[in-house]
């Protein structure tokens, strides 16, 4: 089940409990990338960001841009979310 509870997305399952933050003007829709965390059964929790391959290749292009990554020769993102 999807909820919403006016600061959070909650995606609900037996076995686990996934949020996701909403940002201010995010439409999960239409959103390009989202941080979620998932909180299983036993209380221990995982971190996931999502995105499209559009924001990938920007963040690869700014990389080639700036020389991170190997001048954007490969991808990195950390998934701990930001709240």
């Amino acid at each position: 089940m999807i909820a919403f509870d006016g600061t959070f997305y909650r995606i609900t399952d037996p076995e686990f409990e996934m949020t996701i933050p909403a940002w201010e003007g995010y439409e999960p829709d239409t959103a390009n990338e989202a941080d979620a965390t998932i909180t299983f059964r036993d209380g221990s929790r995982r971190y996931a960001t999502f995105m499209t391959l559009d924001v990938v290749q920007r963040n690869m292009h700014k990389n080639a841009r700036t020389g991170e990554c190997l001048g954007g020769r490969y991808f990195w993102c950390s998934n701990v979310p930001q709240y």
